[in-house]
């Protein structure tokens, strides 16, 4: 093992050899994460064979919870979108507060939705409805648009079953309950602030009508689909929350037993397995494929064809988080966690700063979330082991690290193109829009993280 200079000098090196690959040679950042990993195992010394075993235990340890996980959710979130689930959370939300609170229901919408739903596809299934209300009631989209990002973005960054939250939890061995439950707790009042609060005030300083060609778009949205009528917002609710209450359930009760008030026995057993995230997810998904699918009119080919292309999209972000999990697993095997870990508890840099941080510099610089959150967490993970944390502080280090990966989304981030163009925007007012409304869920986030993480 090389000496501890050498091998910080080395991850500096690394992290720079990541940056050069995706943004200067374009290469994916699978293969980018791959060639790093492999590049700071054989400059710390490793032998050749140890590499290659590092990276394939990274990946093997990786991807045997998170492409599960993954894998059933995103079969899970297909049903709910082509059922029309989503659509009927935002329409019935609308009718309950009205059009002229609407903007608070579409953030609430957004919250729900983003849960078992793609950020990128709740968005476009939902920016009809947007497009609707700014027409109706003449004024900004932005009224309207920043609201539902606000809600889809903060689900997708804080709350498990999304990719983010669940690829840096078993990162940094985090139980998904507790994230499920911080994340809840520091993510609603992040999205009044971000999505109804500041909506108002940008969407009243910048006036953008929808855009001209949306007219055939809103005839169709208005059409009702007489073989599948929109489902009810209560089953869809319900099934949203079977996944997240087991568990979170089955955290409380593990709590318990540590504190003492319950023992271990046959209910633990019970809540234990009924709560792992493989068995919750299958239940709610086998729940919406009943509900949503074979009682509404849908043949078993067809709920067939909607989980082969469910499966689709979720496959090249589950090759990046194993290919994070691999450079996770080179830092420990190369030494590097070790170092990074005595050279922090000696200047007693808290760690939930440190990943804000390393999150934020990979964000602004790279662009994308999902490989800011496994860079963060391959770095930070290893070094946790130096620390006695609880449960929960682990769930708000996993909350930090993804706040870091959500500030100041600009032009080098896809949701920032896709954000603009949907909304007829210039690039300037999607900086003073979506940029500031991500950054203050990024700020929001890790300011709540830190606070409560005093107390934990």
């Amino acid at each position: 093992m090389a000496d501890p200079a050498t091998l910080l000098l080395v991850t500096i090196l690394a992290i720079g050899l990541l940056l050069m690959l995706v943004l200067w040679v374009k290469l994916h950042p699978f293969l980018a994460l791959l060639i790093t990993a492999m590049f700071l195992g054989i400059a710390s010394g490793m032998p050749l064979e140890k590499v290659s075993a590092a990276i394939q235990n990274g990946l093997g340890g990786t991807l045997g919870f998170v492409a599960t996980v993954v894998g059933i959710g995103s079969i899970f979130g297909q049903i709910l979108e082509t059922s029309g689930g989503t659509e009927a959370i935002a329409k019935t939300l609308i009718q309950w507060f009205g059009k002229k609170r609407a903007h608070w229901s579409l953030s609430i919408a957004g919250f729900l939705i983003a849960i078992p739903v793609f950020f990128d596809v709740g968005f476009i299934i939902l920016v009809p409805v947007v497009y609707a209300l700014a027409k109706d009631t003449k004024k900004s989209t932005l009224y309207y648009a920043i609201p539902l990002l606000a809600g889809l973005a903060v689900t997708h960054t804080f709350i498990p079953p999304t990719l983010g939250p669940v690829a840096v939890a078993d990162m940094l061995g985090a139980d998904l309950g507790w994230v499920i439950l911080v994340g809840a707790i520091i993510g609603l009042p992040i999205t009044i602030i971000a999505g109804p609060l500041f909506g108002t005030y940008i969407g009243n300083r910048i006036l953008v009508s929808p855009p001209p060609h949306v007219t055939e778009e809103l005839a169709k949205g208005d059409e009702t689909d007489e073989a599948h009528p929109l489902p009810s917002f209560w089953i869809v609710s319900s099934i949203i929350g079977i996944p997240l209450l087991l568990m979170v359930v089955k955290s409380m009760i593990e709590l318990f037993i540590k504190l003492g008030y319950m023992h271990e026995g046959t209910f633990y057993e019970v809540a234990s397995f009924l709560g792992h995230p493989f068995t919750a997810l299958i239940i709610a998904t086998l729940i919406a494929a009943w509900l949503l699918g074979t009682r509404r009119g849908y043949t078993r080919k067809e709920l067939l064809d909607i989980s082969t292309k469910a499966l689709a999209p979720a496959g090249m972000i589950i090759l990046i988080i194993g290919s994070g999990g691999a450079f996770k697993q080179m830092l420990i095997d190369s030494g590097v966690s070790d170092v990074l870990a005595q050279l922090i508890s000696k200047t007693q840099f808290p760690p939930i700063i440190l990943a804000f941080i390393i999150a934020a510099a990979v964000r602004i610089i790279l662009g994308s979330a999902t490989v800011s959150m496994i860079t963060a967490a391959g770095i930070v993970g290893p070094i946790l082991d130096a620390y006695a944390l609880s449960d929960m502080h682990c769930a708000l280090i996993v909350i930090s690290i993804a706040s870091g990966a959500t500030i100041l989304s600009h032009i080098n981030d896809s949701g920032f193109w896709l954000v603009g163009k949907y909304l007829g925007l210039t690039e300037i007012q999607t900086l003073k829009s979506w940029t500031v409304m991500e950054t203050i869920i990024a700020l929001g986030g890790f300011a709540f993280a830190l606070l409560f993480s005093f107390f934990v």
